[in-house]
C-alpha cells in the first residue's frame, strides 16, 4: 500500500470511529505527511484509546501546523483541547498558559466567534474545580449561548449539561433535569463529537445519580453502554460506564455482578490514565461489601477510595456503626453535615446520617435532619429520594414512640422502592414497618413483614440484615427453638439434606443431625415433611 493510500485508509478509519486503527494508521505515518488536521485527529484517537501523552504531543504539533498555516481558529481549538487534557493530568499551570494563548489569539483576531465559547468552557471548569458554582453557572450560560448562536453542537451540549448541573446544585432540580434532557438531544442524533459526547453522557448520568433519579440513570447508562460498544478500541469513558452499570446492579441487588463491574472499571481507569477516578469505583465497592456484611473488606475498599481522593463517607460511618464504633460514626456524619452545603450534596448524606444519629440517641439532630430531607425530597420530586425521606422520617417517628404516624411512611417508602426494583431497600422498609406494627400490638402482621423481608435478604446475600430479622422473629418462635435451630429448620423446610445444611452453615453433618433431632423433639414431629409444615405454619420459612 502506498503512502497516500495508507493515509487515506487511516483517515477513513477515523471517520468510521475505529479508534485503534485510526491511531495506528496516523501514528505510523511520517510527520511530514500529516496535516494539522491529521494531527488533531491523531490526538482525538489517542485520547479515546487512553494514550494521554501521545494526545498531548499530537495536539502540540497540530497547533503549530495550524497556526503556521494561518488557520487561527483551528489552532485556538487545539490550544483549548490541550488546556483541558493538561488540566485533567494535573498540569494546571501549563494548562493556564494555553488558555491565555488561546485568549490572546482571539483578541488579536477580533470579532465574536464560536471559539470564544471553548475558552469560556475552560474558565467554567476552573470555577467548578475551585467550588465557585455561581461563577461557573454564568460561564455555562455563556457556553450555551455560543453553541446556539454559532450552531456548534459540542458547545450547546456541554453548555446545557453544565447549566443543568448548576441548576441542580442551586436546588432547581426539575429545571436542571430538563436542561440535561435537552443536552442529550444532540447526543442521540449523533451531532456531538465523541470526546464531548462521552463527557456529556457521564456528566448527565452523574447528575441524575446525585438526585436519585434512577429511571434516567438506568436509561442513559444503557445508552452509554451501546455508545461505547459501537466504537472499537474505545478506552476512555468505559471505566465510568462500568461504574454506572455497577451502580444499577447494586440498586437492583445484583451484588456479585456489581463487584465485577467495579473491578473492571478500575482496570479501565488505569488503562485510560485516569487513576484519580478509581476512588469512586472503590467507594461503590465498599457500599456493596457493607450490605453483604463483609465489613473488613468494605473498610479496605473505603480506605482505597480515600487514597485516591474520594471521601468514603457516609458509607464508612455505617460500617463503623455496624462494628460498634458509634463515636467515630457520629463524629463522621456530623462533620459531613457541616461540610455539605448545596441541596444535592446534602441529599446524598442525610439518609445515612439520620441512621447514625438515631443509633447514638441524638434525637434532636436526627429530627432536624429528617425534616430537612423531607423538604429537599419534596423539592426534587425524585421517587427514590422521596422513599428515603419517608423511611428516615418513619424511623424518627418510631424512635419517638409515634408508631401510628410512622407506619404509613414505611408503607409509602416500601411501595416506591418496590416500583423502582430496589429489593434491599424495600425489604428494609418492611422490617421497619414490622417494628411499627409490633409496637402497636399487631404482632401477626409484623411477623408477615419480617418473614417476607428475611426471604429477600437471604436471596440477596445481605447477611447482617437477615440476622436482624432473625433476631426479631426468634422471640415469637414456639417450642423454645434456638436461633441455630431456626436456621437449620428453615433449610430443612427448603428441601436441603443434612449434608447441604452442613455446607451452608459450616457445620459437621453430625452436628446438623443433632440439631435436627432436637428440633423434631421440640416441635413434636417425626419427619422432615412435618417439620417443613411446622416451619411454614409458624412463618419460619
Amino acid at each position: 500500500m502506498s503512502v497516500v493510500e495508507s493515509l487515506l485508509e487511516a483517515r477513513a478509519a477515523f471517520e468510521r470511529r475505529e479508534w485503534v486503527a485510526a491511531y495506528e494508521g496516523l501514528s505510523a505515518m511520517s510527520p511530514a505527511e500529516l496535516t494539522g488536521q491529521d494531527f488533531a485527529n491523531l490526538a482525538t484517537a489517542a485520547a479515546l484509546t487512553g494514550r494521554r501523552n501521545d494526545c498531548i504531543q499530537a495536539l502540540q504539533r497540530a497547533y503549530q501546523l495550524l497556526h503556521k498555516s494561518g488557520d487561527v481558529l483551528a489552532a485556538v481549538r487545539c490550544a483549548c483541547s490541550l488546556a483541558q487534557v493538561l488540566t485533567k493530568a494535573g498540569e494546571t499551570a501549563v494548562a493556564g498558559g494555553w488558555i491565555a494563548r488561546a485568549s490572546r489569539l482571539l483578541d488579536d483576531l477580533g470579532g465574536d466567534v464560536a471559539e470564544r465559547g471553548y475558552v469560556q468552557l475552560l474558565v467554567m471548569f476552573r470555577h467548578i474545580f475551585a467550588g465557585e458554582f455561581p461563577q461557573a453557572a454564568v460561564c455555562a450560560s455563556a457556553v450555551t449561548d455560543y453553541g446556539k448562536r454559532f450552531s456548534d453542537p459540542d458547545l450547546l451540549a456541554m453548555g446545557l449539561c453544565s447549566q443543568g448541573r448548576m441548576a441542580m446544585y442551586e436546588g432547581r432540580v426539575q429545571e436542571g433535569i430538563a436542561l440535561l434532557d435537552e443536552a442529550m438531544v444532540g447526543i442521540s442524533t449523533g451531532e456531538v463529537s465523541p470526546l464531548f459526547a462521552g463527557r456529556v453522557y457521564c456528566t448527565m448520568i452523574e447528575g441524575c445519580q446525585e438526585v436519585s433519579d434512577y429511571g434516567r440513570v438506568i436509561e442513559w447508562t444503557m445508552a452509554l453502554t451501546r455508545w461505547c460498544d459501537d466504537q472499537p478500541g474505545l478506552v476512555v469513558f468505559t471505566g465510568q460506564c462500568a461504574v454506572h452499570r455497577g451502580q444499577i446492579m447494586r440498586i437492583r441487588g445484583a451484588y456479585r455482578e456489581a463487584l465485577r463491574e467495579y473491578a473492571g472499571a478500575v482496570d479501565r481507569y488505569i488503562a485510560a490514565g485516569t487513576e484519580d477516578a478509581v476512588g469512586l469505583a472503590m467507594a461503590e465497592k465498599g457500599e456493596v461489601l457493607r450490605i453483604l456484611g463483609k465489613y473488613k473488606e468494605a473498610e479496605q475498599a473505603y480506605s482505597a477510595a480515600t487514597a485516591y481522593g474520594h471521601d468514603p463517607q457516609p458509607g464508612l460511618a455505617l460500617v463503623w456503626l455496624a462494628c460498634g464504633q458509634t463515636r467515630a460514626a457520629a463524629a463522621a456524619v456530623r462533620r459531613i453535615l457541616e461540610e455539605a452545603q448545596n441541596p444535592v450534596h446534602r441529599s446524598r448524606v442525610l439518609p445515612a446520617s439520620i441512621e447514625v444519629l438515631l443509633a447514638v440517641g441524638d434525637m434532636d439532630a436526627a429530627s432536624a435532619a429528617s425534616a430537612e430531607l423531607d423538604r429537599i425530597a419534596t423539592a426534587f420530586g425524585c421517587t427514590a429520594l422521596l422513599a428515603s425521606a419517608n423511611y428516615a422520617g418513619g424511623q424518627v417517628l418510631l424512635a419517638k414512640g409515634e408508631a401510628g404516624d410512622a407506619t404509613p411512611r414505611f408503607r409509602s417508602a416500601a411501595h416506591d422502592w418496590a416500583l423502582l426494583g430496589c429489593q434491599y431497600e424495600s425489604a428494609r422498609c418492611a422490617v421497619a414497618l414490622g417494628r411499627g406494627l409490633s409496637t402497636l400490638g399487631d404482632t401477626e402482621s409484623a411477623a408477615v413483614q419480617w418473614v417476607q423481608a428475611r426471604g429477600i435478604f437471604r436471596d440477596l446475600g445481605a447477611t447482617p440484615a437477615q440476622r436482624e430479622v432473625d433476631d426479631l422473629l426468634v422471640p415469637s418462635v414456639p417450642a423454645g427453638l434456638t436461633t441455630r435451630e431456626v436456621e437449620v429448620l428453615r433449610l430443612v423446610a427448603a428441601g436441603n439434606s443434612n449434608a447441604d445444611i452442613a455446607t451452608a452453615l459450616f457445620l459437621s453433618e453430625k452436628t446438623v443431625a443433632r440439631h435436627t433431632s432436637n428440633i423434631f423433639g421440640k416441635i413434636g414431629v417425626n419427619t422432615r415433611t412435618a417439620a417443613a409444615k411446622f416451619a411454614f405454619e409458624h412463618r419460619l420459612a
